[in-house]
């Protein structure tokens, strides 16, 4: 890899965001050999990966808990409240002590600067499970999961609505890095932060794609090959719920918009979700629905990442 650590998906180039998913559907085909008690995959064998987690998780949690030690590792789940660090130590020194004991860090925080410090002083890869600004590791995983669908990027537009968010920021560089068409439709005051847009773009414009941000949802779902949407009131936003509910009214992921999409057209969401919100039930658990696909691609797509930063094996390469 170029990079030691994963903090957002400009860590990657184009070439290695394919090569992740590349790895990341081997480790699936692997997968049942492997826990029906075949061979152990040991490519983290002797390594501890501390899992620092400061806001709550059911699948990112979980799914890397999971990978770690499917590699062969060890996975240490810590929490801020466990640590010095909720009285009063610095993240500077909680990174420079980690790094002493342990191999990786996966970190869900909250400022991409809590990320970064852990990473500066660490001295050992990171990975980003979650922080304000990023989402990378759903966003790869959405990949592989539109690429399973259709077999390549190439023609094919994804379709985010909702609020822009560290998700969709993820998406829209992700999606562009690859050569898939990506539509963002929001809210007037919830647009993806400018200056990731304009990253998407430069990426979208290499690969003969492109980048559109509006507030139509529904002449963004038109023709779409997936739609994808995310809570309209994300964690620490809980006291905005009213205000959110009334500015979201008219963006919820119906059938709707999912009659103005393209024929085989599939739903994604990152879950968890809030039926009758942001999506309607019919949708989320109708027969497009890939959302139970896309969490499972959670597992495969950290396992690779974990290959790559933690256990030296680069994207691409085999185990």
């Amino acid at each position: 890899m170029t990079v030691r650590s994963l903090l957002g998906i400009l860590d990657l180039a184009p070439d290695e965001v394919v090569a992740l998913l590349d790895d990341a559907a081997r480790l699936r085909a692997a997968r049942p050999a492997l826990v029906a008690g075949g061979p152990p995959d040991t490519t983290l064998r002797g390594r501890t990966v501390a899992l620092l987690f400061e806001k709550p998780s059911t699948r990112t949690r979980v799914s890397f808990e999971v990978a770690v030690a499917e590699l062969g590792g060890t996975p240490l789940p810590l929490s801020g409240a466990e640590l010095q660090l909720g009285r009063g130590e610095t993240v500077e020194d909680t990174g420079r002590v980690l790094g002493r004991y342990v191999q990786g860090l996966v970190v869900r925080t909250f400022g991409q600067g809590r990320l970064r410090a852990l990473a500066e002083h660490g001295g050992v890869p990171v990975v980003n499970a979650l922080t304000d600004a990023e989402h990378p590791c759903q966003a790869l995983a959405d990949l592989l999961t539109v690429r399973d669908e259709f077999g390549s990027f190439e023609g094919r537009t994804l379709t985010y609505v909702g609020d822009g968010n560290n998700v969709a920021h993820s998406l829209l560089l992700a999606a562009a890095s690859v050569g898939l068409g990506v539509r963002v439709a929001h809210p007037a005051g919830y647009a993806p932060d400018p200056a990731v847009v304009a990253d998407a773009r430069d990426r979208a414009a290499a690969h003969g794609s492109e980048v559109t941000v509006s507030d139509d949802p529904l002449a963004a779902a038109r023709g779409a090959d997936a739609l994808y949407t995310d809570v309209w009131t994300s964690m620490g936003q809980e006291e905005e719920s009213v205000r959110r509910l009334r500015d979201f009214a008219g963006f919820q992921l119906d059938a709707r918009l999912l009659a103005a999409a393209a024929d085989g057209a599939v739903v994604l969401h990152c879950l968890p979700a809030h039926r009758g919100e942001e999506i309607s039930a019919e949708v989320l658990d109708g027969p497009a629905s890939r959302v139970l696909d896309q969490a499972e691609n959670r597992l495969h797509v950290q396992k690779a990442v974990l290959a790559a930063l933690v256990g030296g094996v680069g994207p691409g390469a085999s185990a």
